[in-house]
């Protein structure tokens, strides 16, 4: 159970605090409401550029690792499809350093010239490095757009193409910056040997005198149900042909997200799973294979991937893993194996809740999907799941006409 408290500034920042006194580090998470899902269709990779520049100084404060680091602290931060996430740990003794830090950026990021030329090609080259020029690297630049042909998650965080950031001025930087970086739009959360009373007196110190600023109102377009099967082929210069699936999955607020996550566990938790045991181990079709969900806020994508063993066919590795998906849909999973993945969900996320860090990101994860108080629920949420709903939720998934297929393949394979 993670205790908390909460409350609200007049501005509309979201703040909960989180005692442990277990530790002399202090955590601080303040999430964005605002990932790639918010940009426009020709100028996407803004999220992503954005995580960059708020490390590239402020108007009081050019370099915002320097400060931290004097006092013992480490920070970082991560973009999506659905927020942007930014992190920090410090001693406790030091925290009002944290506040200086956060707020300072928040309210009067530094847009230079110098700063915004910068981050901008540390960004492009990014992107080419490591989805254009490495191995399979652009496979989810492939994926996205044949599972999603209207929704925004229809591209990846880093973009559709690196010229939508190469072309970026810096007018359209400070919109995205007003829009979406503001109080109103963010869930500061404080775990450690801290008392909420102190936290009041510190956020409103820091916090409180910046504008409210816009509430992020979203209109995404919806995702129309997909009435045929999808597939792509591709040759790179890769070493080996690789079989990626997507099928689409519920959002992350409905019921059916226990069981499907679930689902993704007994195809692939560990070497248990059912994959790696009957294609990897067994017949030996593939050298690897896994199977995850998207994790994404709104109907996401259940997704396996693979690469074939020399020699193997995409049609025989297809035909095996169609095997292995029409058995979750047709037999009902023995309750011995369903207790086993439950209780690896379980185990990992007691390990979670063991570092105030951790404890910070899900509290502020689960404030943005509407009630933070949803962390203390999630294990019982799986531990109710019966056999009967994840065969449910496996038909309902596993349909020809659910699926896009990429078919990846290497340049003059000899198979």
């Amino acid at each position: 159970m993670i205790e908390f408290d909460r409350f609200t500034l007049d501005n509309g920042l979201r703040v909960i605090v989180h005692h442990d006194n277990s530790t002399p580090i202090v955590a601080m998470n303040i999430l964005y409401n605002v990932g790639s899902r918010d940009e426009h269709p020709e100028r996407t990779g803004f999220a992503h550029l954005f995580e960059h520049l708020m490390f590239g100084g402020s108007e009081n404060i050019p370099r915002f690792d320097e400060p931290l680091e004097r006092v013992g602290g480490e920070n970082n931060a991560f973009t999506n499809n659905d927020f942007t996430n930014y992190y920090l740990t410090l001693p406790g003794h030091n925290l009002e350093t944290a506040f200086w830090l956060e707020s300072d950026r928040m309210l009067n990021l530094a847009f230079s010239a110098k700063s915004f030329d910068v981050q901008r090609s540390v960004v492009v080259e990014e992107f080419r490095q490591n989805y254009l020029n490495q191995p399979y690297g652009d496979a989810w630049l492939l994926l996205r757009p044949l599972a999603y042909k209207y929704h925004p998650y229809r591209w990846a965080t880093i973009g559709i193409d690196p010229s939508h950031i190469e072309q970026a001025g810096m007018d359209e930087v400070r919109d995205f910056y007003k829009r979406f970086y503001n109080p109103c739009n963010a869930i500061l959360v404080i775990a450690g040997n801290v008392k909420t009373d102190e936290i009041r007196v510190l956020t409103e110190k820091w916090f409180g005198v910046i504008d409210k600023g816009e509430v992020n109102r979203r209109k995404l377009p919806a995702e129309p149900q997909q009435t045929e099967s999808r597939s792509l082929t591709v040759e790179r210069d890769v070493p080996f042909d690789a079989l990626y699936k997507a099928w689409h999955m519920c959002s992350r607020a409905e019921e059916g997200f226990f069981a499907t996550d679930l689902i993704s566990d007994i195809l692939s938790a560990g070497q248990s799973g059912r994959l790696n045991q009957q294609l990897v181990k067994n017949q030996r079709l593939f050298s690897d294979i896994s199977a995850f969900i998207s994790g994404d806020i709104e109907a996401g994508l259940f997704v396996v991937t693979g690469k074939l063993m020399k020699g193997i066919t995409m049609e025989q590795a297809e035909k095996a893993l169609q095997v292995e998906i029409d058995k979750i849909c047709t037999q009902e999973i023995e309750e011995e194996e369903l207790q086993k993945v439950k209780n690896r969900v379980e185990a990992m996320m007691e390990f979670s809740e063991m570092r105030v860090l951790d404890k910070a990101m899900n509290l502020a994860y689960y404030e943005l999907l509407g009630d933070a108080g949803q962390v203390n629920d999630l294990i019982m949420k799986y531990a109710c799941v019966k056999a009967s709903e994840v065969t449910a939720e496996a038909k309902r998934i596993f349909r020809p006409e659910n699926s896009s297929t990429l078919y990846y393949i290497a340049k003059n394979n000899e198979a």
